[in-house]
């Protein structure tokens, strides 16, 4: 792998955090326990949003001996359909739970947890419960994670929290990859151009 594109990988996910940071901070004291994204209170999808940051801590501590998925796309392919939504919920109000009685203090504890092991780092296959990925192939997914999630956030505070160009573009290109693996491909496109309006699911 070119290491230009492990570069690229890491800036976008490091302009992804940084983003994400600075909506939580601009979360009012009052609003924590507010509507969030279906049935998740505002501190549960932050909470979620943050395991973008956590799962690279997780699994830039287990290295694995194989390469099963050879891109982002087909990182997003081999989770379709998979988990229990319920256990998805959960694990959202258990991560909003575990940033405690400073959710602001805590968000950017875990973002310099995460951009600290980046620093300086060479490409490397990561075990996830997925199969064996490329450290730049896996950090283009926690990157969509967190344009789409800090998408979610904004709406539900109320603020215009325009995505960092970079970070949208690596979101979109993510986007299209997947439809395209998963069979999607010509729909997104239809829809991107205004020809359809049927969605399409991604992840």
């Amino acid at each position: 792998m070119d290491e230009r594109f492990l570069r690229q990988a890491i800036a976008d996910f490091r302009s992804g955090a940084d983003h994400f940071v600075s909506l939580v901070d601009g979360i009012d004291d009052n609003r924590w326990d507010g509507p969030g994204l279906g049935d998740w209170s505002l501190r549960s999808l932050v909470g979620h949003t943050a395991r973008s940051l956590t799962t690279v801590v997780t699994y830039l501590a287990e290295s694995a001996s194989t390469i099963d998925l050879d891109s982002t796309a087909a990182y997003y392919a081999s989770i379709q359909g998979y988990g229990d939504p319920a256990s998805v919920l959960q694990r959202g109000v258990d991560a909003g739970l575990a940033l405690g009685d400073d959710p602001r203090a805590s968000v950017k504890t875990l973002r310099a947890r995460a951009l600290d092991l980046l620093d300086d780092i060479d490409d490397r296959p990561l075990a996830t419960p997925f199969g064996g990925i490329l450290l730049s192939h896996y950090l283009p997914t926690r990157t969509f994670e967190l344009a789409v999630h800090g998408l979610d956030i904004s709406r539900a505070i109320g603020v215009d929290g325009a995505l960092p160009t970079s970070v949208l573009a690596s979101a979109l290109s993510t986007a299209a990859a997947t439809a395209a693996r998963t069979g999607q491909g010509e729909q997104a496109l239809l829809t991107l151009t205004g020809r359809s309006s049927e969605p399409i699911s991604v992840v």
